[in-house]
């Protein structure tokens, strides 16, 4: 992987990850860090649904994988601030 791809991930990253932080009711008890890994893995994996599905490729903007994205950081987020309210 290019320097670019890996930089690409990241913001890509914090844009799911800030985004799926967002729509969790609530303050999560998760770091930036913890943040932005969820937002990666959520668009890896949002990514491979979508292109499953047959709606990662459309005209224009990619509304679908997006949403598929932001639900799985959201769930992603919930998992680990929960997981980590289980050790308080």
């Amino acid at each position: 992987m290019e320097i670019t791809g890996i930089i690409s991930a990241i913001v890509i990253g914090i844009i799911i990850g800030v985004l799926g932080r967002l729509v969790v009711p609530g303050r999560q008890h998760i770091g930036v860090i913890w943040t932005i890994l969820i937002g990666i893995v959520a668009a890896l994996i949002g990514a491979a649904i979508a292109s499953a599905l047959g709606v990662a490729d459309t005209k224009g903007v990619d509304w679908i994988e997006w949403l598929i994205q932001i639900a799985l950081a959201a769930l992603g987020v919930t998992a680990l601030d929960r997981a980590k309210a289980g050790h308080r």
